[in-house]
């Protein structure tokens, strides 16, 4: 039982430890200087994932015998990724006129992000399915419970581990930081990108 929490924390820890556009935006919101803000936003973004994590257990059979539902997910995050890449463009053109931005609303801002992460799904099915493998995983309400939590601590803890650092990694990345929402469109852009090729391959 122990480990299931484990491996719920562990998987989600890694798939949100690599810059995307949650744990840059909760950067972002750090380094605006508004821990109440920050701290509202990775809410959001862990009761969305709490969701998502159960679904994701639920239809994981559902996946393996209609890859095509794959397919239409991953159809549906190139749409959500190209109009988040031209959004955070457009914000930071917004942001070399204005020096002072503030997200405003940070809770929802984090459900709504969360709810667009069409990856996450998928990614924590794999995670379930990898673990059904050694039959480390079984469908029980409190087997699956387990692993959700773990999931929503993993997600909460590294999200956090980005506000608490957020001026050491300014420091270290230098001026990257004072673009972030380019970074964000140009991380969305790429993802976007990759995805298309998939299909086109």
């Amino acid at each position: 039982m122990i480990s299931l929490l484990f491996f719920g924390f562990i998987f989600s820890f890694l798939g949100f430890t690599l810059p995307s556009v949650l744990n840059m935006t909760a950067l972002k919101i750090s380094l605006d200087g508004s821990k109440r803000e920050f701290s509202k936003f990775i809410l959001g973004v862990s009761l969305v994932v709490f969701i998502q994590a159960y679904i994701s257990i639920y239809i994981i059979q559902y996946l393996s015998d209609n890859p095509a539902f794959i397919d239409l997910l991953e159809k549906v995050g190139i749409v959500v990724l190209l109009f988040l890449s031209v959004y955070f463009y457009k914000q930071n053109k917004k942001e070399k006129k204005q020096i002072e931005i503030r997200i405003k609303n940070s809770f929802f801002m984090g459900i709504f992000l969360s709810t667009l992460n069409m990856f996450a799904i998928p990614f924590l099915s794999g995670a379930a399915a990898f673990l059904m493998t050694f039959n480390l995983f079984s469908f029980d309400i409190v087997s699956t419970l387990l692993f959700v939590i773990g999931s929503v601590i993993g997600t909460y803890f590294i999200l956090y581990l980005y506000g608490r650092f957020a001026n050491f990694i300014q420091q270290k990345t230098g001026n990257l930081t004072n673009h972030i929402n380019l970074i964000l469109s140009f991380i969305t852009t790429s993802f976007a990108a990759f995805t298309f090729i998939k299909f086109v391959i």
